[in-house]
């Protein structure tokens, strides 16, 4: 199949039925043909895929869903792709999509929730609808899913419109019950172009009433707020959310919009005032996370999952007919005022053919592994005051790598995907730092699928996340330090999940 090179917007916005089967099936052809397919995080089968949505526990399964334009990887009639799990690991396609065939989703199915309810899961979504003149008319949907994972949707929106003063950016509601009461918390901007978080109440999660703007504590948020989401840790009220347009004077970021939290032991119900303990953080201090999901499930944990892509980016697979996956399922905790998160241990089940080091790096290049493959797991321990430079999906000659240097003596954690295969997104920047304690011995762990690096500092104190796309051939690990340094550390290949 020769891939549309000119998406038009009639293409974009074409009905899923008058796309040919032919069309589908060449394009999965193509799409088995990429180098950079993944092996144990979720993926569409084609097309694009962002932010995740629906995540909840119901009727013994955990579920989650996946937006998704199936037939190109730009942003296009977006459905919702349903996926069950017994271990938040190995996720199977199963009934009960959410698809944009409703007058109040015509032309999408934008993001949202799901709230467990005994034998049904009640889904809260934005309905993107666009008029003649190509105005945006947002409707906040309902739909149920039985037990069955059969869909139904509600005949009618839950809210209609925007309240007054307000754009028709508006999306992304999420919904949560507290206090014999549910609760939906919904991205907006006003009219003055100012991103907000627009709260809404209701006794039956039918008729909803508008209880006002979400008060922040905080510098202006940019001019919108996307994927808002409030979870419990403890007495900690953490809201993750990612505003769009941030100035650089409230947030140093280098990502086209960024992913951030704020934490809050001191939140007002009554007066919808959150007073947060700190300035706004970064979720991720990495390249390509974005929209975030969370929720507090019925074990205890927080848990969390993110769209590893960006909006308005190109990414090389692009070229394949897909784009963009998730990130692996990540638990989020509390510790001295700080979030940390981490994969749930269930994560575990994927380790094999474990094996342990013991490195006295020197400025001469070690090798660790010289046939990582592309689908591991890599634990490295660290010292206080030393400094090590690694890379990871290295060539023969070391010209081609994913570079990581940590420096334990300031704390500093440099990542630099520069010279680590098929260049993109560079007007971005290439490089990411973060700031660990300094004086501190440093534990990185560190999950590679492919084209994916997730990297998790201190036991994810700090989290950094990269897309990276290698040429054939990058399979080596090596670590060298300006003087030297003491490493121990073990590796694990990990299985797919298909």
């Amino acid at each position: 199949m020769t891939l549309i090179k000119k998406w038009t917007r009639a293409l974009r916005y074409q009905s899923y039925s008058k796309w040919p089967p032919a069309t589908q099936q060449a394009l999965l052809a193509t799409v088995s043909t990429s180098p950079w397919r993944l092996g144990y995080h979720i993926q569409s089968d084609s097309g694009l895929l962002n932010d995740p949505n629906g995540f909840a526990y119901f009727n013994n399964k955990w579920h989650l869903y996946y937006q998704n334009f199936p037939f190109g990887p730009v942003h296009g009639l977006k459905s919702w792709r349903h996926l069950t799990s017994d271990d938040l690991v190995h996720w199977q396609k199963t009934a009960g999509d959410l698809l944009p065939d409703s007058a109040y989703d015509s032309h999408g199915a934008y993001s949202g929730s799901a709230l467990p309810l005994g034998n049904q899961l009640f889904l809260m979504y934005t309905g993107n609808v666009r008029d003649a003149n190509w105005q945006r008319h947002p409707y906040q949907n309902g739909a149920v899913l039985d037990q069955h994972n059969q869909l139904t949707k509600l005949s009618k929106p839950l809210i209609s419109e925007p309240p007054a003063g307000y754009t028709s950016e508006f999306r992304d509601p999420q919904i949560i019950a507290k206090q014999d009461q549910y609760w939906a918390f919904i991205g907006g901007q006003t009219n003055d172009k100012v991103g907000t978080i627009l709260v809404y109440q209701s006794n039956d999660l039918h008729q909803w009433d508008f209880m006002g703007p979400l008060q922040l504590d905080q510098p202006k948020i940019g001019y919108m707020i996307e994927c808002p989401n409030l979870i419990q840790i403890g007495n900690t009220t953490v809201l993750i959310s990612c505003p769009q347009g941030l100035a650089q004077s409230t947030l140093a970021y280098q990502n086209i919009y960024p992913n951030t939290y704020l934490l809050s032991d001191q939140v007002d119900w009554e007066n919808l005032t959150f007073n947060a303990q700190y300035s706004l953080k970064l979720l991720d201090d990495g390249f390509d996370v974005y929209a975030t999901q969370a929720i507090n499930a019925p074990d205890g944990r927080a848990l969390a999952v993110s769209w590893i892509g960006l909006p308005e980016i190109d990414y090389p697979t692009d070229r394949y007919g897909w784009a963009h996956c998730l990130s692996l399922i990540k638990e989020l905790t509390i510790k001295d005022g700080h979030l940390y998160q981490y994969p749930v241990s269930e994560n575990q089940k994927l380790r094999t053919d474990e094996q342990q080091f013991n490195v006295q790096a020197t400025p001469a290049p070690t090798v660790i592994q010289a046939n990582s493959g592309q689908q591991y797991e890599l634990a490295l321990n660290l010292a206080a005051d030393q400094e090590i430079t690694l890379h990871i999906a290295e060539n023969s000659d070391a010209s081609a790598f994913f570079e990581v240097k940590l420096n334990s003596k300031t704390g500093v954690v440099t990542v630099d995907r520069q010279a680590a295969g098929e260049p993109f997104a560079e007007k971005y920047g290439t490089v990411r730092t973060s700031q660990l304690p300094a004086h501190h011995a440093i534990t990185l762990n560190l999950f590679v699928d492919h084209s994916v690096c997730e990297m998790y500092l201190n036991h994810g104190y700090t989290t950094l996340t990269a897309r990276f796309f290698p040429k054939p051939g990058q399979q080596q690990l090596s670590v060298s330090s300006p003087t030297t340094a003491e490493l121990t550390g073990k590796f694990w290949q990990l299985n797919a999940i298909d």
